[in-house]
């Protein structure tokens, strides 16, 4: 097996799902709750296209830290391990800069680690781990 095919499309692959997940849930799903927050603290939401393109790549570097983590561990170990480095930590940072809004974590905790778990299945099935 091919280093691109055991390396470069699983991580392409669970980029791509990432990708669309965040943005669904935070385009679609959340949107409100973020521009509303942001409103509330005298800010605009930040949706210029830098800002997606900056999803991105956290998509690829998060798609990047499940790749490395599912080479030793198990799909479940993977899921957790990946949404606590990305999600929960992310929050924890936000949260303390006030910028989280407190109410999308009851939709939003649920939706991403589906979105870990997904992101795991597809590294270890598309790299064979």
């Amino acid at each position: 097996m091919s280093i691109l095919r055991r390396t470069v499309v699983p991580v392409l692959a669970a980029t791509i799902w990432i990708s669309i997940s965040e943005f669904v849930r935070n385009q679609f799903l959340l949107q409100a709750y973020w521009v509303e927050h942001y409103k509330n603290l005298g800010l605009e939401f930040p949706a210029a296209p830098i800002n997606g393109a900056m999803w991105g790549v956290w998509s690829l570097l998060f798609a990047i830290v499940v790749f490395i983590m599912a080479k030793k561990f198990s799909l479940i170990q993977t899921t957790l391990l990946s949404w606590f480095a990305a999600f929960a930590m992310m929050w924890v940072v936000i949260g303390n800069l006030h910028v989280l809004p407190y109410g999308i974590l009851p939709l939003a905790i649920p939706l991403s680690l589906l979105e870990s778990f997904v992101a795991a299945f597809l590294v270890k099935k598309l790299s064979s781990i």
